[in-house]
């Protein structure tokens, strides 16, 4: 992808990650799937964002460009995720994302579902486009985690709208149709953010951020909890270790690389030895005091009966 633009290389990556958003959908409707098993899979999504959020988009922001940004980054995210979300809810997009027969409530919302669910789509997707200005390609641990994610919330939400009597022409094209345009997100953060100081690239990737944790614990985490009351817990710790597996599975390759072998490490005795004598070992006593050491010895050992 050496000849393609970055800005379009970020559109072609947001579609590729919004496209576990159809698979999900298409699971949902093909597989008759119970309630605890797609809480299961929410609640190890949960944990991938989770880990994405504080390690891939706040950490590495904050290493760039320091707390400040980071902050005001991740409060106006999810500020504006909050405000936007209550909109969407109050025009009947309050259940987007629940796997039960809560969307049968709002069965007039059809449009507000789908302005919600592209309104989720819209950080991560940012987020995808901005970790290609980097100029090492698209950053994977992110990738893996808007994938990984995705699956689950459209999984969810399709299962939703399949016991509220959607049809499924709509189920997939409204998927299709989000999975569509959530490369255009990633292409518009690529195309005007390129050349972008730290500064600013951090406070983008903070803003993203806030959205993101927020839209989990509104959208995700209550139908995750609802459905798996015992293991959602121990879930959403295992998807943030695998998250953050993936993302710093290099640095400790790298480190594993630069030590010395356990072949070529020496013996605990030896390494204290040479820690507290130097390497030519401890100092070794003086002829007379060896002598003098013997005759103590033999003396003890005569008067001792030894």
């Amino acid at each position: 992808m050496q000849a393609i633009p970055i800005w379009l290389q970020a559109g072609l990556w947001g579609l590729l990650g919004a496209l576990s958003l159809v698979i999900g959908a298409a699971v949902a409707y093909l597989v008759r799937l119970g309630t605890r098993t797609t809480a299961a899979i929410m609640s190890f999504g949960c944990g991938i964002l989770i880990s994405a959020v504080a390690y891939d988009l706040i950490f590495d922001g904050f290493k760039a460009a320091g707390i400040r940004p980071i902050i005001i980054g991740a409060v106006a995210g999810s500020v504006s995720y909050a405000v936007a979300n209550w909109l969407v809810a109050h025009k009947g997009g309050r259940h987007r994302k629940r796997s039960g027969g809560q969307q049968a409530k709002d069965a007039a919302g059809g449009v507000a579902i789908a302005i919600g669910s592209m309104l989720d789509g819209v950080p991560e997707s940012v987020v995808l486009g901005v970790s290609l200005l980097g100029g090492g390609g698209v950053s994977v641990p992110v990738f893996a985690a808007v994938f990984l994610s995705n699956f689950p919330e459209g999984l969810s939400s399709a299962s939703g709208m399949k016991k509220a009597g959607r049809s499924r022409l709509y189920v997939f094209g409204l998927w299709t149709g989000i999975a569509l345009l959530s490369g255009l997100p990633s292409l518009l953060g690529a195309a005007f953010l390129g050349g972008a100081p730290p500064r600013v690239l951090a406070l983008v990737q903070a803003v993203a951020a806030g959205a993101l944790l927020t839209m989990v614990a509104d959208t995700m985490i209550p139908e995750a909890v609802e459905g798996e009351h015992g293991a959602a817990g121990l879930l959403v710790v295992l998807g943030l270790l695998l998250a953050f597996f993936l993302s710093h599975h290099q640095v400790w390759r790298a480190r594993a690389a630069r030590s010395p072998t356990a072949a070529r490490r020496p013996h605990r005795r030896e390494a204290e030895t040479v820690h507290a004598h130097g390497p030519s070992g401890p100092p070794r006593a003086h002829p007379r005091q060896r002598q003098l050491n013997v005759a103590v010895s033999v003396y003890l050992a005569r008067t001792m009966g030894w």
